[in-house]
């Protein structure tokens, strides 16, 4: 790091490529549409295994009778 560099500079230039071009309220914004739709995705497989459960017991409750 050359002497003239200010340790601030560069780890403002870190986040900032860490950021991507984006401001840290841009960033925030992202994460947050990308975590609701992990939990909008975890919700639909949530729904479809308790779906599979039930086709499954209501297969076993057939036999059984």
């Amino acid at each position: 790091m050359p002497e003239h560099d200010n340790p601030d500079d560069h780890a403002d230039r870190m986040l900032e490529a860490a950021l991507g071009g984006l401001t840290p309220h841009q960033a925030l914004i992202e994460q947050s549409l990308a975590d609701q739709a992990k939990g909008d995705e975890r919700a639909a497989a949530i729904a479809k295994n308790r779906e599979r459960a039930l086709r499954l017991l209501a297969e076993l409750e057939k036999k059984l009778d």
